[in-house]
């Protein structure tokens, strides 16, 4: 696996210097500072030199880098790196060359505990914060705990929960978050929609409790032919394309028969993570119409509308209208909400704090365009958009069930909520040229 471990500044330099196994000497250094660092042509996140191949992560003003002489798993090497920056953040609140030049004993210490001879070992952040402390970093746990019990839960089966945790009242809260992206051309057709999401769970339950959880998968449901009222069920079902899941799932269930099965830890933490591409449910159309009259104004008439249940409403709606860079004045009249020109973003920002779904709201203005010198054609970026909507999925996935499982049966409350937001959302301006002529 990883031969060795290093973390360098922008400028090369080392910070941390980390050898795991001895085939590899600490010179191999300077052969990524040589050949990666001062490469500007390099792009590849996996450089192979001879029989040695290294694995960076960009982060901040940081490089993270993991070497190996052997064929490792570059998915799991990444996701080390990956698992290492949270781990970073978690500990020092953020993580970069201040941070690690600040803390770099403790992060020796850290990467004595997650890597053994090369293997990644135990990256659970609340685990690790119960017996690797400092005066500013401690787990309220760790306060109450033996040094017996820690040694349980951090080389147990379930290093990230312990066995004896009580609650008066167990509850569980599910949020589905959605990241919608849409890029529309400038005839009205979708060049690109898709959907990013992530499942957050928070658990308070007591013991050790085995949930089960179910969306509504396509192919769960194509599976289900016992079901009355499929046929039904399987318009509503939602093809996920790729999903990334948190170490408590078991994926040997979920790959037999895509149930997803899980020991919660204690606390909040991200179950999985999902993208799908397909049927994507776009929660706003925008139309808008953009006149070029002449050299000297600019007329706009943008609408939109929310393709959502009038019972819903979206947050925090933010419409941005870009404007020619020689724009001297505008003019603007909305029906709802409130816009104005912002100069040094060069647009018209319209906030709408309330939109209730199948509505629709007009931003209609006229931009006076000074005289320039140098003539220079408009370039017309796309309009953006930024919302917020509860209650409401783009990819149309639903929780199904989520049961919990312990010995002692007790009965647990379970709560879901959804919310959509705005990822990329942009619709590109079409042309249109309007020349006056005066008689």
């Amino acid at each position: 696996m990883i031969s060795a471990f290093f973390i360098y500044n922008q400028k090369g330099e080392v910070l941390i210097s980390r050898l795991y196994r001895q085939d590899l000497k600490r010179s191999v250094a300077d052969i990524f500072r040589i050949q990666v660092i001062s490469n500007t042509d390099v792009r590849s996140p996996i450089i192979t030199l001879g029989s040695t191949s290294f694995f960076h992560v960009r982060h901040d003003n940081l490089y993270i880098v993991a070497v190996t002489k052997c064929n490792a798993n570059a998915a799991l090497v990444f996701e080390f790196c990956y698992r290492l920056v949270n781990i970073g953040k978690a500990y020092f609140g953020k993580f970069d060359e201040e941070a690690v030049k600040n803390n770099f004993v403790l992060i020796y210490e850290l990467l004595d505990e997650v890597l053994d001879f090369g293997y990644p070992q135990n990256s659970e952040t609340e685990t690790l914060k119960m017996y690797i402390t400092t005066e500013g970093v401690k787990s309220q746990r760790a306060v109450k705990e033996d040094s017996s019990k820690i040694t349980i839960q951090a080389t147990g089966a379930t290093s990230w929960r312990r066995s004896d945790i009580k609650y008066r009242k167990n509850e569980a809260f599910i949020d589905v978050i959605e990241s919608v992206n849409l890029l529309m051309s400038t005839k009205g057709t979708t060049l690109r929609a898709d959907v990013s999401g992530q499942i957050m769970m928070r658990a308070y339950l007591s013991g050790t409790p085995e949930c089960k959880f179910g969306l509504n998968d396509k192919l769960l449901l194509e599976k289900d032919t016992s079901h009355r009222g499929l046929s039904q069920r399987r318009t509503n079902a939602v093809e996920i394309d790729d999903c990334q899941f948190h170490q408590c799932v078991k994926l040997g269930k979920f790959d037999s028969d895509r149930t997803i099965s899980f020991v919660p830890p204690d606390g909040e933490f991200e179950l999985m993570r999902y993208r799908t591409t397909e049927n994507v449910n776009l929660p706003f159309r925008v139309h808008p119409v953009v006149n070029e009259i002449g050299k000297s104004r600019v007329e706009y008439r943008v609408t939109v509308k929310a393709n959502f249940s009038p019972k819903l409403i979206a947050n925090n709606v933010v419409i941005r209208i870009p404007t020619p860079l020689n724009t001297a004045s505008i003019n603007i009249r909305v029906t709802a909400g409130r816009a104005r020109y912002v100069p040094a973003e060069n647009s018209i920002v319209w906030k709408l704090p309330r939109f209730q779904g199948q509505s629709e709201a007009t931003l209609s203005g006229e931009a006076e365009l000074s005289s320039m010198t140098v003539k220079k054609a408009w370039s017309r970026p796309p309009i953006s958009m930024d919302f917020q909507v509860l209650m409401f999925t783009s990819s149309g996935l639903l929780v199904r069930f989520l049961k919990v499982f312990e010995k002692s049966n007790y009965t647990s409350v379970k709560w879901v909520r959804y919310m959509t937001k705005a990822g990329s959302y942009q619709i590109r301006v079409r042309k249109f040229f309007i020349i006056k002529f005066s008689y």
